[in-house]
């Protein structure tokens, strides 16, 4: 019976998102008020209805109800509680219900919170949010049923993929999904423009806020995979550039431009069009991830469906989503005329650079992404394209952006000098000089990018400081005065500082980690011992264990630095009952410097375990850094401006009681 509730209820939200598709949407064409306002409550009751048939899945897996194929395939009686929770959506048809919550979530959202957007604006956007819903709606309920019966129901589940078993994976695909499914509403509020004809800097206050969300979540979703795939996986590793992990990467890229192209919408008003492009590539980016997961294309831990038809349904839906959109900008995109003008050397010039790199940077990974995949289909050889080609793109790329980072808020708008910016960063750039110096000094056999590496970090942390100090006028006024700068200074402009310097942390974390990590990697019997990094590994054997649902064989390493005791590792190696598949449980223990890394494999018939023992240079620093960027994000949310939206202008008696209180 919850089945069928779930089943229904889905029915009905398909119902109710082609109602506020067509009848909003027509209203603000015919300026019909009664129509334009079904948006707010059909909006509402569409995330209703797919709440309710996401709860009836999640209380199928709760109770390991077998006789619905989806739990049958993903769950166990054994399989403990928190991963039955995750079971609902580690799968393909699971994976597309939570999609289309996430959508519904933030279409009712803006229905609620709306309500200083021009009626005309937020039924459009309603509307083109409820047209991706149809589309997803149809995919599920034809071809991708979460909710399909099987008989007769077996005993007992097929459990989960073991990989999947872990808290880190638990959490990355929702937080994914909200970035993915986040930067539907850019998109929404772009295509709604383009249908209006009208982008103005209320459109940008807007759009911003939904785009900064959007774009919190999708970082820390990305971070949350590269984290499990580090603790998890057992290389040692945080980054393979697996196309997965480019599907998800690439809407980041372009979300971040999109970010901070808005800006400059809203401030200067101009990159008008360039923006509204940058929207629609954001979104088209993440349906393409979708894509990429779900047709079979790859094959991957990450990769759910493999039957073909599921990719034409996705396909032709990516077809008839992207190129409408873009055939709907080459029509009205020349009606969007930009006011503001502005010389190449500006802050407008600088974040139009940011935007031009991440863009290319983007197209990059497309490229070396998709590339393998027309080959095969077009009948060529198969090829492989790694990480020797991302980096060899992405990376020099990366270099001038991120030089351009620190002197961009330095610049004036409209029109500035560069000499004078970098004058002001002199002491940013000795700080930078004198660190590549010594790096290059203490790791003369390293690579050189590393050093680069590092020097990029403490160019962009310490200009993100000097900025600061010139906003504040530190050391140049009284103390008192530069308090005074600091209680006015916006949240959205302490939010961008914390975004910079994190960026800076976690490039330094990635510089560390890929450039200077040590690894050794051999077969050990209890109590021989192995050096790395000046820390000498003591194999202490062995012993085999007992989990929920998988027995463990777990290892011990006595850890010394300098002859002195300093920490024991027990990595593991799991075997689920059910699937009889290993997983890899490194150990990890943490410090300031680097992360010290164990992992025990299979034992040898001489009685010895392959082991692998890693020193990981600054890796911390890269979570530590994504955490301040998300902190940055999530503070520029809190300012008052992006709460409350554009002001809505006031004419007559308002107008002018407003302006003799301002004065």
């Amino acid at each position: 019976m919850i089945a069928e509730i779930g089943h229904f209820a889905l029915i009905l939200a398909l119902l109710m998102a082609v109602v506020q598709s067509t009848l909003p949407l027509i209203g603000a064409h015919k300026g019909y008020e009664s129509w334009m306002a079904t948006a707010r409550p059909a909006a509402i009751m569409q995330f209703v209805l797919v709440a309710i048939s996401f709860g009836s899945l999640t209380q199928l897996y709760l109770t390991s109800d077998f006789s619905v194929l989806n739990v049958v395939q993903n769950s166990h009686t054994a399989k403990p509680l928190l991963y039955k929770i995750a079971g609902v959506w580690a799968n393909h048809e699971g994976s597309l219900l939570l999609w289309v919550l996430i959508l519904a979530l933030f279409g009712s959202a803006v229905a609620v919170f709306g309500a200083n957007l021009p009626p005309k604006l937020r039924a459009r956007v309603l509307s083109v949010q409820a047209m991706i819903a149809v589309g997803f709606y149809l995919f599920m309920l034809l071809t991708s049923n979460p909710f399909e019966r099987i008989f007769p129901a077996p005993i007992n589940g097929q459990d989960l993929n073991p990989l999947l078993q872990d808290p880190g994976l638990a959490l990355h695909p929702p937080m994914l999904y909200l970035g993915y499914v986040g930067f539907s509403m850019a998109f929404s509020f772009a295509i709604a423009a383009l249908i209006e004809g009208r982008v103005d800097a209320a459109w940008a206050r807007w759009v911003r806020p939904w785009t900064l969300a959007a774009w919190c979540f999708l970082t820390g979703g990305v971070a949350l995979g590269s984290w499990w795939a580090y603790y998890e996986l057992g290389w040692g590793g945080w980054w393979f550039w697996d196309p997965v992990e480019n599907a998800s990467f690439m809407p980041w890229l372009a979300g971040t431009a999109l970010l901070h192209s808005s800006t400059v919408v809203e401030k200067r008003d101009t990159l008008k069009g360039w923006t509204i492009l940058l929207a629609i590539i954001t979104f088209s980016l993440s349906l393409l991830g979708t894509f990429l997961v779900r047709s079979g294309a790859l094959t991957s831990v990450h990769a759910f469906a493999t039957d073909p038809a599921r990719g034409v349904f996705i396909l032709g839906l990516l077809i008839v989503v992207i190129g409408g959109s873009l055939a709907l900008f080459a029509w009205r995109a020349p009606a969007l005329v930009s006011t503001g003008v502005f010389q190449p050397i500006s802050r407008e010039g600088a974040l139009l650079l940011n935007n031009l790199i991440m863009a290319t940077a983007a197209a990059a990974v497309l490229l070396g992404t998709l590339y393998p995949l027309f080959l095969d289909a077009i009948g060529g050889d198969k090829v492989s394209v790694g990480a020797p080609f991302f980096n060899a793109v992405f990376i020099p790329l990366m270099v001038p952006m991120i030089v351009a980072m620190a002197v961009g808020p330095m610049l004036s708008w409209k029109r500035a000098d560069l000499k004078p910016a970098f004058s002001r960063l002199w002491a940013a750039a000795l700080a930078a000089g004198l660190l590549m110096a010594t790096v290059w000094v203490i790791k003369t056999d390293g690579p050189f990018m590393g050093v680069i590496g590092a020097g990029l970090a403490v160019w962009l942390f310490a200009g993100t400081g000097v900025e600061l100090a010139e906003r504040l006028r530190l050391f140049k006024v009284p103390l008192s005065d530069s308090f005074s700068r600091l209680r006015r200074t916006p949240r959205a402009a302490w939010g961008m500082t914390l975004g910079h310097l994190g960026l800076a942390i976690t490039i330094a974390g990635m510089t560390g980690a890929g450039s200077w990590r040590t690894e050794s990697i051999q077969a050990m019997k209890p109590g021989e011992r192995v050096t790395v990094a000046g820390y000498e590994f003591i194999f202490d054997g062995a012993k085999d264990g007992i989990g929920p649902n998988y027995s463990i064989v777990e290892g011990t390493f006595r850890v010394f630095k300098d002859g002195k005791a300093f920490v024991t590792l027990r990595p593991e190696k799991r075997i689920y009952n059910v699937s009889k598949r290993p997983t890899t449980e490194a150990a990890i223990h943490t410090t300031f410097f680097g992360d010290l890394y164990a992992v025990v494999g299979d034992k040898d018939p001489n009685g010895a375990y392959v082991t692998r023992l890693y020193f990981n240079p600054l890796v911390a620093w890269m979570w530590g850094g994504v955490i301040i960027m998300i902190a940055g994000g999530g503070l520029s949310l809190t300012d008052r401006r992006h709460r409350i939206g554009a002001p809505a202008k006031r004419t007559g008696q308002g107008a002018a009681v407003a302006q003799a209180a301002g004065a």
